[in-house]
């Protein structure tokens, strides 16, 4: 009788794991934000509506481009913090009339009876005292030199206009069921280019909600904001000129395809139509 010999039983390889998920910036509950991978302080104030700088000097951060992940960021102002305001917030000083000098309705010599003494009084001559002598004039300073001014940077130069971020159908306003900015319609892979010179200080995918984003920083302390993107073509740190394709439209964590367009300034969302070029 023949001994079978026992089927061999392939050994399947081990699965290998799924690696975790990047967590996703949210606003913050507790004023606090503790930096994971992928973070920028950009974007963590971004997220939270504020600005960047302020940011960094609750922080004591030396550069607003160098945070640490497991770093333990405060999002709230400390004691006696100073806010930042823009200029053109700041309100105007109020008018107040001039105010006009009394009058004086008594007459201001005064009336002497004539006599010898009085007539001696005032028809005596003046006194004349010495005279300071003229005090002599400092010589004047050289004139200090000045530095040479140096080459504005695309992130440094003046806006002096706005480009629409993309072509399409306008389907969502600023304000509207709590929007942050407007939404365009359009076709996949369409371009979606720089509405201004800037400085590219966010690309990722790690704010909840917008997707493939990229954040734009220009002149006057505005960010420009390009969400659900399909394809992002720049990257952080790149600098871009008015109208460059930085991106594709897509869908990525959107109901549709669109391009979700923001416009910040000291971290609070401004109405993007108030800086856009009226279409025809």
């Amino acid at each position: 009788m023949s001994e079978r010999t026992p089927a061999r039983v392939a050994s399947m390889p081990p699965t290998p794991a799924k690696p975790a998920a990047a967590q996703q910036i949210v606003p913050s509950a507790n004023g606090l934000h503790t930096v994971q991978r992928g973070d920028t302080l950009y974007a963590i104030a971004f997220a939270n509506s504020l600005d960047y700088r302020e940011v960094a000097d609750w922080n004591r951060l030396e550069s607003p481009d160098r945070i640490l992940v497991g770093q333990v960021l405060r999002l709230t102002p400390p004691p006696g913090a100073v806010e930042i305001k823009p200029l053109d917030e700041v309100p105007a000083p109020s008018a107040r009339p001039l105010l006009e000098p009394p009058l004086q309705r008594e007459p201001q010599a005064v009336l002497l009876a004539y006599s010898e003494a009085n007539w001696a009084q005032v028809s005596a001559p003046p006194a004349v005292s010495a005279a300071p002598a003229a005090a002599q004039p400092a010589p004047a300073a050289a004139p200090a030199a000045v530095p040479p001014a140096a080459p504005a940077s695309a992130s440094s130069a003046p806006v002096d206009g706005w480009l629409w971020p993309a072509d399409g159908t306008l389907a969502g306003r600023f304000g509207a069921a709590g929007g942050k900015g407007i939404d365009i319609v359009g076709q996949r892979n369409a371009p979606v280019k720089a509405v201004a010179p800037g400085k590219v200080v966010y690309s990722g995918s790690g704010l909840r909600g917008y997707g493939r984003l990229l954040i734009v920083k220009h002149a006057g302390e505005f960010l420009s904001a390009y969400a659900h993107n399909e394809t992002i073509l720049v990257k952080e740190g790149d600098s871009v000129s008015a109208g460059q394709k930085i991106a594709l439209m897509g869908d990525s964590d959107a109901d549709r395809v669109k391009l979700h367009f923001e416009i910040r300034r000291y971290g609070k969302p401004l109405d993007p139509l108030n800086y856009l070029p009226e279409r025809s």
